[in-house]
């Protein structure tokens, strides 16, 4: 039998990991409340596998039998018997509070729950279930079809078993996991908030512009995208958020003090590429 992972929340992260699983054969209940939503996300995943079929990266047959493994699902019920559940929904503590209680009351007992959350404690969230040991972190990064590695974060009360079966998960889908703790922001966003703050100065002192500071950072350390093609591409606004959850979780350490242009942004709604306007205009490119 194949191995069943749903999902929760259609958007750009989840798609991503429905697009990753069901090529690695995998069977993929994609939930969102939203059927446009879903529409949409199962479209864009087929306009990305159809990419990789011109590029000769995957076969025609691949793709069409991947796409007959993605499910489309409005009732959350529906993921009751899926190997493992994996939370793709909104950056707010509470929407995943929520959702875990729900996920914890209509899973199977052998399923593990998994949330995406860079932001957010797992051991919050988890604490909003009646069996904290079953949670985890699955942390994936962008986009999820061509990034390998996925951080999988250990809750207070997350079992060994859980950590087990969550990094089989992970390799079932072709990806690596590795292995953290659950601190504010694992390894790879604490890391890369440094990489764009300091970024964001170099631009704001002059001393280069956006495109150049992208251009030299993947010139010189062999990056497949630059600092401010990665804000524009993950979203501002996310990033912003994740800055401002590490700044509150670390009791105010000066070195995540949050960007004051990446706020005006936000406030604006030029967060990127889905809104055509970021760092760059791609309404023009």
């Amino acid at each position: 039998m194949a191995f069943s992972i749903g999902i929760v929340g259609a958007g750009t992260r989840g798609a991503g990991i429905a697009h990753t699983a069901a090529l690695h054969k995998c069977t993929v209940s994609l939930y969102d409340i939203n059927e446009e939503v879903i529409r949409r996300s199962v479209e864009r995943i087929n306009f990305e596998m159809k990419k990789s079929v011109d590029k000769s990266s995957i076969s025609e047959d691949d793709m069409k039998e991947a796409m007959s493994r993605i499910r489309k699902r409005t009732n959350i019920n529906d993921l009751d018997t899926c190997d493992v559940i994996i939370d793709a929904v909104l950056e707010e503590v509470r929407v995943k509070k929520d959702l875990f209680k729900k996920l914890d009351q209509i899973a199977h007992h052998t399923t593990i729950l998994a949330t995406t959350t860079s932001h957010f404690s797992v051991a919050s969230i988890a604490a909003a279930t009646k069996k904290p040991e079953r949670v985890v972190g699955m942390h994936f990064f962008y986009p999820v079809h061509l990034s390998k590695a996925v951080e999988v974060v250990r809750g207070v009360r997350t079992s060994d078993e859980t950590v087990a079966k969550a990094a089989e998960a992970v390799k079932k889908i072709g990806g690596k996991p590795v292995f953290t703790k659950d601190t504010p922001g694992q390894v790879v966003n604490r890391i890369q908030h440094h990489l764009y703050a300091e970024a964001l100065a170099v631009a704001a002192e002059g001393t280069a512009t956006y495109a150049d500071i992208d251009r030299i950072v993947k010139l010189s350390g062999g990056f497949k995208q630059g600092p401010f093609e990665a804000l524009d591409l993950n979203g501002v606004e996310e990033h912003h958020l994740l800055t401002e959850a590490l700044y509150a979780r670390t009791y105010g350490d000066p070195r995540f003090r949050p960007s004051a242009l990446l706020q005006q942004m936000t406030d604006a709604g030029t967060t990127g590429k889905k809104t055509k306007r970021g760092f760059y205009n791609y309404e023009v490119l």
